[in-house]
Order: structure tokens, then sequence, then C-alpha cells
């Protein structure tokens, strides 16, 4: 791991294959970390590839103050984070949260982005109701970790209805997973979920049809809700695929990282070959 300094602040990151001409980076999702994408950065050997952690999570700064985990803080630090390490233009890949922030990053900084992958991610709440409702959860969430501690909290986050299928993984994944989870600051995860919730981020449903790269949707095919949801954003997006992952829930690069690799390298290659046959 290394981290660098940014806006004031402190960014972790990990790189591998470092020399390659392309690169792939990777935002991790809620209590996750670079570290985490080690495996499928392996598998990716063609690019160099960039994984970072997000505000108050892994090697990164967990400030006390919520407002420093919002949207645009976020997307401003990794911005300046993307000039520091000289990424120009990248396929950029989030899952979940991290999509979510990957999303947002697209929408604020496109010049950056040769190619959006959304791993079981979302554009926002559109209704203020929900999205009100959604931040009281939250808040009641964060209150939890403060309250009961980081491992009472992961007990619960585990047993969550979303990562039913984890269940199905092997011991010793579940077990690496877990240490993940316990290695995070109470802190960087209750502020998280006050400062870049779901119901929180600002909603960008209505920013979709602005998007000129292409754009993958990924979901896994026993996550339901967000396959309903991601059929909705490949709606309003010019250039999109979408692809249900057999065998996978919400986590698919742990769940299927075999289709998972797959399905993302089928995307880039396919750009990378449009944009070399018209500019030919």
């Amino acid at each position: 791991m290394a981290s660098l300094k940014v806006n004031g602040r402190t960014v972790g990151y990990q790189i591998w294959h470092e020399g390659k001409s392309e690169t792939l980076v990777l935002f991790h999702g809620f209590t996750g970390s670079a570290k985490g994408w080690a495996n499928i950065a392996a598998q990716f050997p063609e690019f160099r590839v960039v994984a970072f952690d997000m505000i108050g999570h892994g090697e990164s700064d967990a400030p006390a103050e919520a407002a420093l985990y919002e949207m645009d803080v976020q997307t401003a630090l990794l911005a300046a984070a993307f000039e520091a390490l000289k990424l120009s233009t990248v396929h950029l890949l989030g899952y979940s949260m991290g999509g979510r922030i990957a999303l947002s990053f697209a929408c604020a900084y496109p010049q950056y982005v040769r190619s959006l992958t959304l791993e079981s991610a979302t554009a926002g709440l559109e209704e203020q109701a929900e999205r009100i409702a959604r931040q009281e959860g939250d808040t009641k969430l964060a209150e939890k970790i403060e309250h009961e501690g980081l491992e009472s909290f992961i007990n619960f986050w585990e047993r969550i209805p979303l990562f039913e299928s984890h269940a199905n993984l092997p011991s010793e994944v579940q077990k690496a997973l877990r240490e993940e989870r316990m290695s995070q600051r109470a802190v960087g995860l209750a502020n998280s979920l006050r400062g870049i919730g779901t119901g929180k981020m600002p909603a960008l449903w209505n920013q979709l049809q602005y998007l000129q790269m292409p754009v993958h949707l990924l979901v896994g095919e026993h996550d339901p809700k967000f396959i309903q949801l991601n059929k909705k954003m490949a709606e309003r997006i010019q250039n999109v695929y979408f692809s249900t992952i057999s065998n996978a829930g919400h986590t698919i690069h742990v769940e299927n990282p075999t289709q998972f690799v797959k399905m993302v390298k089928e995307l880039i290659f396919k750009f990378e070959e449009e944009q070399s046959n018209g500019n030919s």
C-alpha cells in the first residue's frame, strides 16, 4: 500500500502491473478497501491497475466531520489524486458505494474517464421522501456503529439480505471479507453513511443521458432490486451495455470473479477496438 497527500487529506492507494499503457482504476464498496481488489487486479495483467481507499476506509483519512465525506468533496479529492498520479484517462470501475462514487466522478470529471463500469450501483434516489427516509435509516446505522462498536455492526451487516448469497462462498473467502470489514474504523464507516449514503448523495438520474463514454452496468442474477434499478438506468444512457452475471448476488467480483473479469474485459476491448477503427 502507498498513500499521498492531496487537498489536505491522506488518500491510500495500491498499484499493480506498473508500466502498462492502459489504466484500470477501481473504487471499492462500503466497508471495503483497495486491498480487497488484489485477486481481481491479478487477472488484469494487460493493465496498470490502481485501487483507491475511499475516505473513511483503509489507509485514507477518516475525519470526524461528516461533511468531508460528501460526494462533491470525495470526487474533488479523487480528481486531485488522479492528477498527482498522472492518471490522465482511465477505465473506471466502481462497486456499490464505489459505483455511486465512480458514476458521480464520471459526471463531474468526464475528461478522466474512457469507459465506466458500474457493479451493483445506483444513480441515487429521485423522490425526496425516499431520500429523507434513507438518510434517517443511515443515521441510525451510524449511531449503531458508534454506540455498539465496530464488531457488533459488522456482525449485523454480514446478515443483511443484500449479502445472503455470501453464505455460499468458500470459508476462506468469507473470512477474508470479514477481516477486511473488521480492519475499518468506526468513525470512518459512521461518517460514510452520514456523508455519502444513497439518500445523501445527489441523485444523478437526469445526468445519465449526458454521459459520453461507454457505460457497462453489471448486476448479479440474485440481486433483483439492483437488476431493476440498472435496467432503469440503462434506459437513460446513450452508450450502454447491461449484463446480468449468473451465480452471483450483490458482490459479483467476489461471488463469480471469472465471469466478472470476462465481462469487464469484453467492454474495454470492444471500446478500444471501436476507437481504433474510428481513427483508422
